[in-house]
């Protein structure tokens, strides 16, 4: 009987722990077992304008991908390509396709293999072609070219010719004769011919640097000159006995920027038809540029070096001259248009401006615009910009600035007010690849605290075609968790600004008590916070500590780029770190009026790049609200930045001098009084880990106290090298746990 009565208690302990295992997180289920890992989906292309698409299926006979066809409205599957037709001949395997493109004709397929990261992403590797009638497989670059050289390879209009950059040189490739043609032959290190450098890909997602002409017959190109660009040397000193240093032309603000410009050569070689752009071109940015469908003119975006007077460029390839046939102004800044294109056979362009106020979507014709967005709200993106039916798709959420939309208004202003796509019994943040024709679309669900779905659904009528990923299983684990979902409030300060921000509180929450809280922030003109869309692992990290006895909360301050207006995005210009350091004072005072259960003695913050800046700046300026911070790759001193980025929000520095040093976190260091933490990886290319240093200066001489981990070689994402992730959050986590004690009093 005893026996018995030991084994149920066993029972009953092995189910309570299990149970007490599958509700609480610990930071091995988030970052160490890929427990909650969403589903990844590979890369759908459509085909034949949407009426089918392309898509990845494992083929377990020869180990590699059959990249299959799919009627769109049947969902009748045919292999188009099997993975045994991409097995090269000296190779056992089939090639692992990073990226690849049809040609206009779909009878060739051009692979993109064996990446390499230049910066930030993988845009070097090998090409191949597979040609679909032969079956031949032929790698590109010919006998001479190092593996992995290769950059943005694609097709002529036609078909039968390839160009690429290797080297900083432009490339044309024969695919009948293989004969290779090459374009540019000044590349260096410095003189970049076909793509950009450091600054223009990091700052203006500038990377594919060169254009086909619409007949084939010339390809448009950017010639960048970074002689003048010192180097910031990084310094890897774990890869062997000695240090090596790694050179990086990094223009730091303050700093003249490259010089850019824009030419045309016949894809058979010759000389370079220069576009005569006015202006100093050490003073001026070219951040983009298209083909007019005639295939004689180029539409070109001249941004001034303060980026508040953009002029759109009209080039004739024959001579190069330059006509100027539209511009736009602020008093603040202007962000790169990218949603510019030709409309009408070439007649007119589209255009996004804030010019009134709010974010809209015009049409320009011969100096006159017409908009086609609401001039009372921000569009977000345009998704499709449908000429034969005469729609304009785009994403915006006028009511609600943590969520987004589709919506559909008429590019002919008489058919009445724009339409929202997206389904009303549908709340959250909703993304959508729309096919050409505009009758299909990819769509992406997800909200704050459910993960994403992603369905194929018809347009306009949104009907779910079929479902390409579905987060149930994702759904039933975090369902099974002992957590309370994130909350969303605004907040009125006294000012009456109102300020959206979010909140998840402890599972066993009791109003009656005090909790410790944390902030995560950001407040820069990048991005958002308070979002209602799936956060994944940072999210599952925010509810562990949650289950601690945390309440996690986010802010959005002024400035941060949230569908509220011009006034609200811009209004931080040359105070950058000033307005949104308020807004999130004023916001926190806000919240300790309204909760009494917010502990006001137990205040925590952290964020990452600019998140990390701002964490300074909240621990420097008002050391009596926060008390404990985490600091993760920070810019402290707002001049070691590179010069697009900061030049845009905070001015040139050489004219506004205190605009960097009111808005830099390391002028307030000495009134640092509460805990900080400060992370940072010593090969950040991007935020450099000298800015880390140079605060660490700054805090020795006024004899302040605080932690500092550093990560060896790690860029500014901190996720190199094994196990590194969670080696990160396990420290995060428990200075959180040491300097700012969880749980309700």
């Amino acid at each position: 009987m005893i026996r018995l009565i030991s084994i149920l208690i066993l029972m009953i302990a092995l189910r309570l722990t299990n149970a007490q295992s599958i509700s609480e997180l610990s930071l091995d289920r988030i970052y160490g077992s890929g427990e909650f890992r969403s589903q990844v989906m590979g890369p759908l292309r459509w085909f034949d304008e949407g009426e089918a698409y392309i898509k990845f299926s494992y083929n377990n006979e020869v180990g590699g991908f059959d990249l299959m066809k799919v009627i769109t409205e049947t969902q009748v599957h045919q292999v188009l390509v099997s993975a045994s037709d991409l097995i090269p001949l000296s190779k056992s395997q089939p090639l692992r396709i990073h990226d690849y493109q049809w040609s206009n004709d779909q009878k060739k397929l051009l692979i993109f293999t064996n990446s390499k990261k230049v910066w930030r992403l993988n845009t070097r590797g090998d090409y191949w072609v597979y040609n679909t009638e032969n079956k031949v497989l032929k790698k590109l670059g010919g006998p001479e070219a190092a593996p992995a050289t290769l950059m943005f390879a694609k097709f002529s209009p036609q078909g039968n010719r390839v160009a690429y950059v290797r080297e900083h040189n432009i490339y044309v490739e024969n695919l009948q004769d293989d004969k290779i043609i090459q374009l540019t032959h000044d590349g260096t290190d410095r003189i970049i011919n076909g793509t950009f450098d450091w600054a223009y890909e990091e700052e203006f997602h500038c990377r594919d640097g060169f254009r086909w002409s619409p007949d084939g017959r010339k390809i448009a190109y950017w010639r960048i000159d970074a002689t003048t660009i010192r180097d910031f040397y990084m310094i890897n000193n774990t890869d062997s006995i000695y240090s090596q240093i790694i050179p990086v032309e990094y223009p730091k603000a303050g700093e003249k920027p490259s010089e850019a410009k824009i030419g045309v050569i016949d894809a058979s070689g010759g000389s370079t038809v220069w576009m005569s752009i006015e202006g100093d071109p050490t003073n001026n940015y070219l951040p983009r540029m298209i083909w007019h469908p005639n295939g004689e003119k180029l539409l070109m975006q001249q941004l001034n070096r303060a980026q508040n007077h953009n002029k759109i460029l009209e080039g004739t390839i024959v001579d190069g001259n330059i006509k100027n046939i539209f511009e736009d102004k602020d008093e603040a800044w202007l962000e790169v248009v990218d949603d510019f294109n030709y409309f009408d056979k070439g007649k007119a362009f589209s255009w996004v401006s804030e010019k009134n106020g709010w974010k809209s979507l015009y049409l320009i014709q011969d100096g006159r615009e017409r908009a086609v967005s609401p001039l009372d709200s921000d569009l977000l993106s345009v998704s499709l910009l449908d000429e034969k039916k005469d729609y304009l798709y785009y994403i915006a959420s006028p009511d609600n600035p943590t969520q987004r939309y589709l919506w559909r208004a008429s590019l002919n202003s008489k058919k009445g007010l724009p339409e929202r796509i997206t389904p009303e019994d549908q709340p959250g943040w909703h993304t959508y690849q729309i096919c050409p024709n505009g009758k299909y679309a990819v769509h992406t669900y997800s909200t704050a605290n459910i993960p994403p779905i992603i369905d194929l659904i018809s347009l306009p009528d949104h009907n779910v075609i079929t479902s390409f990923m579905d987060s149930q299983s994702l759904k039933e684990k975090v369902s099974q968790l002992e957590i309370n979902p994130k909350e969303f409030l605004q907040i009125t300060l006294t000012s009456q600004l109102s300020l959206e921000a979010s909140m998840i509180k402890p599972p066993n929450f009791d109003p009656s008590k005090k909790y410790p809280v944390l902030f995560y922030v950001y407040g820069e003109p990048w991005g958002q916070t308070v979002v209602d869309q799936w956060g994944g692992d940072r999210y599952l990290w925010h509810q562990m500590l949650a289950q601690q006895g945390y309440i996690v909360m986010s802010i959005d301050n002024r400035g941060t780029p949230s569908p509220k207006g011009r006034e609200w995005r811009k209004c931080v210009y040359g105070q950058i770190g000033v307005l949104s350091s308020e807004d999130q004072a004023a916001g926190l005072n806000a919240l300790k009026e309204r909760f009494s259960f917010l502990d006001g003695d137990r205040i925590g913050i952290w964020g990452w790049s600019g998140g990390g800046s701002m964490t300074l700046n909240m621990m420097f300026r008002y050391p009596k609200l926060y008390h404990t911070g985490i600091s993760i790759a920070p810019v402290p001193d707002q001049r070691l930045y590179d010069n697009i980025y900061q030049e845009r929000y905070s001015g040139i520095p050489q004219l506004m001098p205190e605009s960097y040093k009111k808005g830099s976190p390391i002028t307030y260091a000495q009134q640092l009084e509460g805990n900080l933490l400060i992370v940072h990886g010593t090969a950040d290319d991007n935020v450099h880990y000298q800015g880390t240093e140079v605060l660490i200066n700054e805090l020795i001489k006024g004899n302040k106290i605080f932690s500092m981990l550093a990560y060896p070689g790690r860029s500014h994402s901190i996720n190199e090298g094994e196990g590194t992730t969670l080696h990160l959050q396990t420290m995060l986590t428990r200075y959180l746990n040491q300097n700012l004690p969880p749980g309700g009093k």
